[in-house]
């Protein structure tokens, strides 16, 4: 039975399209869709349980996004060749979309979602984490799961001041504005991308303008459904609700939650008192009720708890530790904390500390990158870790959490284009979180920044980051300078941003709430600046500049290039000479060939200077090429019986034949008369001898020559001239001889 297939074709307004496909692939899924820009197809499906389990409370929702190999007509790396756990590139996808995806659904919504998108089709010119948004939203719209409204994603970029929707990889090499945005047609719920120290208002215009062509694509979807025939939403059991309980807990919780938070007690503090306040209200109730509607009583403690917070910030300006709307949390730094690393500094700013290390290395040390869409490496990058202690629990350990990755990798946005170009370490920076009350990932910003300038690597400009939040009832906002994490919990906006003196460098933005207006956007934009700024005179107050040079224990980089045809040489058969020259150096040494030019790049690596110097003079004597005419100074090295070898002093081991005859202008029958191993002279270079196409070098030259000095052949000279008479005279034609 051959496929009715439906289409819907988006118009990107220059040339592009993308297009949207549905009834052919996975039938059975929910929902499901193909998306294809170009020769790019991603292939989106949903899938949702019919029942929920009655013991959660929340939406067990997976987003999953892989790349496979062969959508780049490419075999997977390893001995096993086959896809496995995913990359931090995918891992990064799945956490745009989810972040999107997730407050769409209705909050009473607890049945097992899972939306999986795959890459079955790659073009170079297009991107498709790009597209990963609009596919899954797609999927949705077209099955039957509860979902108030279609979203989509889009990357905007700037290129040379012009707005352009779902750049190329090239392209985006050439942007100050690399952003994601997501968004449904009436509001703006997601964004995160990097920048080149651009102002609030260049942000928000590109986010104004990544708007609009989403509202193209949810527009596209509706059609799209309608096309197919919209299917009715799906009756599903929500949670069970108790009016009468609601307001009794309200009643006795509301006004207690609210002076505790009035208080400005520390996390601990009022943690505990929140605590102290719930537990006396359940003691209220019977055992039997307590079994019954013992999860109702959370609820709607959390509920009047909420609405606490809230309104003591939108009426008093008051926020839980004390402080005003713009007020920031007391900042203490230091750095050079750790002996043996090769950079370190703390960064404490109210209950979040995070401490940073910067480890230096070469271009073997880089991360390598090989995915289906991507591969190179990078030269600077910077690791995230957040282990339990830092919120004072004790839970297991299961790796690299994506959390980790995505905080990591905006921390690593953030700093990366303050890398001058031609630093020639591989740089690679670790933020531990040893406390986390709010924007550990900021914390990081801030300490990596402290720790690079400690190492000595000259960053362009120091940068800060700080986090943003936002309460609104509808009617009233507060913006929120340097939230806390119960405030990103309670509250309706997490917006972080980076950046230096000059401009943003990165942000990351997540919405929790429809209709977030510009004006809203643009005065947390400036107030997030003025509390960057503030945090940035606190770190250069700690260190103004970057060092001037490593620590004496971190290893030196020193970089030399060396004509192609040497690097065999340097090198060595089966790499003897580089291996013994580290060995003997104790220095690190890298050698890579420059794609353009072919030259060998030599890195070396070492802490001992004297080490680093040997490596230099050995490449120097390679590179040395003695001119014609001059005179150098040269050392006996061997001794032969036609002349002495020597090698030239200031190019050790480049070394050339000193024949006897070149020795002096008397006869010498014995090199040894002369010269002795050891011996430093001078000698003049004349270039390629053309007799014997070989070097020529002489001593003699530099020495007056005797008066009345004649030119006498030494008897091997002699030999030579007889045996050469002798050829002569073989030639010449013999005369025929005479008859009788």
């Amino acid at each position: 039975m051959i496929p009715k297939v439906f289409s819907q074709v988006i118009d990107l307004g220059d040339g592009r399209t993308i297009t949207l496909e549905t009834g052919k692939l996975a039938k059975q899924a929910d929902g499901s869709v193909v998306v294809r820009m170009g020769d790019t197809m991603l292939l989106a499906t949903v899938v949702s349980a019919r029942t929920s389990n009655p013991d959660i409370d929340f939406l067990p929702l997976t987003v999953d996004y892989r790349e496979k190999f062969a959508a780049a007509g490419r075999y997977p790396g390893g001995f096993m060749k086959r896809e496995a756990r995913p990359s931090n590139d995918e891992i990064l996808t799945m956490r745009l979309v989810d972040r999107v995806l997730r407050p769409l659904f209705p909050k009473d919504y607890h049945a097992e979602t899972q939306v999986m998108i795959q890459l079955m089709s790659h073009d170079e010119n297009v991107m498709p984490d790009a597209l990963a948004g609009l596919a899954a939203s797609t999927a949705i719209q077209l099955s039957d799961i509860p979902f108030e409204t279609p979203i989509s994603e889009v990357r905007v970029a700037r290129i040379n001041g012009e707005f352009i929707i779902n750049p190329s990889f090239k392209q985006l090499e050439e942007a100050d504005i690399d952003m994601m945005i997501g968004a449904s047609a009436d509001s703006v719920a997601m964004v995160e991308g990097e920048m080149d120290e651009v102002s609030e208002e260049e942000m928000a215009d590109a986010i104004k303008f990544a708007h609009e062509a989403i509202k193209v694509q949810c527009a596209a979807q509706v059609a799209l459904a309608e096309a197919v025939g919209k299917k009715e939403t799906r009756e599903y059991e929500g949670e069970r609700e108790d009016e009468e309980l609601a307001k009794k807990i309200h009643e006795a919780a509301y006004q207690k939650c609210y002076d505790i938070a009035k208080k400005g007690t520390s996390k601990q503090e009022r943690g505990q008192a929140f605590s102290e306040v719930k537990d006396a209200i359940i003691a209220t109730f019977t055992e039997e009720e307590i079994e019954d509607y013992g999860d109702l009583i959370k609820k709607y403690f959390s509920k009047a708890h909420k609405a606490a917070v809230r309104d003591l910030t939108l009426s008093e300006g008051l926020r839980l530790d004390g402080r005003t709307t713009t007020d920031i949390r007391p900042i203490w730094c230091e750095v050079d904390y750790l002996p043996k690393t090769h950079g370190s500094s703390i960064f404490t700013r109210g209950e979040t500390q995070a401490l940073a290390t910067v480890t230096l290395g070469t271009s073997r040390d880089a991360n390598m990158i090989d995915s289906p869409t991507v591969q190179g490496e990078e030269k600077f990058y910077l690791h995230y870790n957040f282990p339990p202690f830092s919120t004072g629990e004790a839970r297991p350990l299961r790796g690299t959490s994506r959390r980790e990755i995505g905080h990591g990798n905006l921390a690593q946005r953030a700093l990366k284009g303050m890398i001058p170009e031609d630093c020639p370490y591989t740089v690679r920076v670790v933020a531990e979180v040893l406390e986390s009350n709010g924007s550990s990932s900021m914390a990081t910003v801030c300490s990596g920044t402290m720790a690079l300038m400690d190492a000595g690597v000259q960053l362009k400009k120091p940068v800060s980051g700080i986090a943003m939040g936002l309460i609104t009832d509808g009617d009233r906002f507060a913006v929120l300078s340097d939230i806390l994490g119960d405030e990103d919990h309670l509250g309706d906006m997490d917006f972080k941003v980076t950046g230096t003196a000059d401009g943003i460098t990165a942000c990351q933005m997540d919405i929790k709430i429809k209709g977030l207006s510009y004006e809203i956007l643009v005065k947390a934009l400036k107030q997030a600046r003025d509390g960057r700024l503030h945090i940035l005179e606190k770190l250069t107050d700690t260190i103004e500049s970057p060092q001037a040079d490593v620590k004496p224990h971190a290893p030196k980089m020193v970089t030399r290039v060396i004509p192609n045809e040497l690097i065999g040489a340097f090198i060595g058969p089966g790499g003897k000479h580089i291996q013994e020259l580290q060995k003997e150096t104790e220095t690190t040494i890298v050698i890579n060939e420059d794609p353009v030019t072919e030259e060998g790049i030599v890195e070396i690596l070492g802490v001992s200077q004297e080490g680093i110097d040997k490596v230099i003079d050995r490449i120097e004597s390679m590179l040395f090429k003695p001119e014609r005419g001059n005179t150098y100074e040269v050392k006996v090295i061997k001794i032969l019986d036609f002349g002495a070898v020597v090698e030239y002093t200031q190019a050790p081991g480049n070394e050339v034949l000193l024949h006897v005859s070149e020795l002096a202008w008397e006869r010498t029958n014995n090199v040894t008369d002369v010269v002795n191993m050891g011996d430093i002279l001078e000698v003049k270079y004349f270039g390629i001898d053309p007799k014997t196409r070989k070097e020529k070098v002489s001593r003699k030259a530099l020495l007056p020559k005797p008066e009345g000095y004649v030119s006498k052949p030494r008897n091997n000279d002699r030999n030579k001239d007889n045996r050469r008479d002798q050829r002569r005279d073989d030639r010449k034609p013999r005369q025929p001889k005479k008859e009788a």
